[in-house]
């Protein structure tokens, strides 16, 4: 017992077993076991109470946990997640803009959920997912991405993230431990193929998009990109690239991974149709709500070609059995009664707003950085002329402002930049961190 209190493990105030039971138990005299709570009491590591028993003191010492078994830190496991001290303007990219998150929608879509409910919606179900929100998320893919699927080729998972562990453990399973990645492209993409055994090998990215000419040099038959909006520079892979990697996977009997990561969120039209619908047996497409609604609510999807499915299925339900059914009904009532269209409508247009104030602000304080990418996503990328973009990023943080240095996103070298997410802020406070930035630099 001395050794449970001083490790924490029985915690102040809890209470100790009565003498009578713990001495039946350990099968001693009850004079035993008074004497040792007696030799707590004198210690000051417990305390006898009339009518209660006895308790573990409320100062008693605890022992601190050794360092290497402390809990690590975000930004030591990948880059920042949280504002760091010091920051009051967080522009990390990829954060949605979470006060918009449509509460009262949500909680008539989850009552209407709850109402069509059945006793066996509460049980283990498929591990794919709802029928019901398969069924509704294939047409609604089909009707705004293009998309090529069945609701039973829809495979539902804890968002893009769970998605990318599910297929890198089947390739890794299959030998396939090799996958092209977009360079520059998501730092923490790499890092989530790399933790399940995945070799991530650079494909060069420029203005077109990945270029597949060197993809055809690697030798490589599998790639992960994002083609509608590329992260982090923001273009969208051209018509010819598209069918060169089309072809590419044509002939190589090759896998596309395809992160439609930030694809309802393009403001100057209508987005490009996914690779999907033209390769629905070359390509795993991923998507998610995370951008859309709120990362937290952990709800995605991945179609993957039909020859994956029974492997993919089998991982995920060796994974968790199931994503959490009701979440998944809730949402799917959403995007039947129309509400979760009209959200986008509407945060569209507020995305809008804060990056035209994002780009004037930088017109007006950076006027020889080049803003690159379309009028979309959630993020946008500033070419600088010269410079160590990470000790850029250093000295603008220190003016309260936190942002990405574009080399954390690269594994080849390159030309200097910063990566810039607006979706968070309002824009009178994108205007100030577009003022700090320029004088930073």
């Amino acid at each position: 017992m001395r050794t449970a209190i001083a490790a924490g493990r029985l915690a102040p105030g809890a209470r100790l077993p009565a003498t009578r039971l713990l001495a039946a138990e350990l099968g001693v005299s009850r004079g035993v076991v008074v004497q040792a709570y007696q030799r707590l009491v004198d210690e000051g590591r417990a305390a006898a109470r009339t009518g209660s028993g006895t308790v573990v003191a409320r100062d008693a010492a605890v022992a601190p946990r050794p360092a290497a078994d402390r809990r690590r830190t975000l930004h030591e496991l990948r880059l920042p997640l949280s504002t760091p001290d010091g920051v009051d303007l967080n522009l990390s990219p990829g954060v949605p803009d979470l006060s918009a998150f449509p509460r009262a929608a949500w909680l008539r879509a989850e009552r209407a959920a709850l109402d069509r409910m059945t006793a066996s919606d509460l049980g283990y179900g498929d591990p794919g997912g709802t029928p019901r929100l398969r069924a509704v998320l294939a047409g609604w893919l089909r009707r705004t991405r293009g998309i090529s699927a069945e609701a039973d080729d829809i495979l539902v998972c804890g968002g893009v993230a769970q998605g990318q562990a599910l297929l890198a453990q089947v390739l890794v399973s299959r030998g396939e431990a090799a996958m092209g990645v977009e360079d520059p492209g998501s730092r923490g993409t790499r890092d989530q193929l790399t933790h399940w055994g995945v070799r991530t090998e650079p494909v060069p990215v420029d203005r077109k998009g990945i270029l597949v000419d060197s993809l055809l040099e690697s030798g490589l038959t599998t790639v992960l990109l994002t083609p509608a909006h590329q992260f982090p520079t923001g273009v969208v892979l051209a018509p010819d690239r598209r069918r060169e990697l089309l072809a590419w996977a044509n002939d190589r009997n090759g896998l596309i991974a395809e992160d439609d990561y930030d694809a309802e969120h393009r403001y100057d039209r209508a987005p490009v149709a996914a690779l999907q619908g033209s390769a629905p047996d070359q390509v795993a497409y991923l998507g998610s709500i995370s951008k859309s609604l709120a990362p937290g609510m952990r709800l995605g999807w991945l179609i993957a070609p039909r020859r994956m499915q029974a492997e993919l299925l089998a991982a995920k339900h060796a994974s968790d059995l199931g994503t959490s059914a009701l979440p998944q009904l809730t949402l799917a009532e959403l995007m039947i009664s129309g509400d979760y269209e009209r959200h986008l409508r509407t945060v569209r247009a507020r995305q809008r707003a804060r990056r035209d104030a994002l780009l004037a602000g930088l017109r007006a304080h950076l006027p020889r950085a080049r803003v690159r990418g379309i009028a979309a996503g959630l993020h946008l990328l500033v070419e600088l002329p010269e410079g160590d973009d990470v000790a850029i990023a250093e000295r603008v943080r220190a003016e309260g402002v936190l942002v990405h240095p574009l080399t954390w996103h690269r594994l080849l070298p390159g030309p200097p930049g910063l990566v810039l997410g607006y979706a968070a802020q309002t824009p009178d406070r994108l205007t100030e961190a577009a003022a700090r930035i320029g004088k930073a630099l």
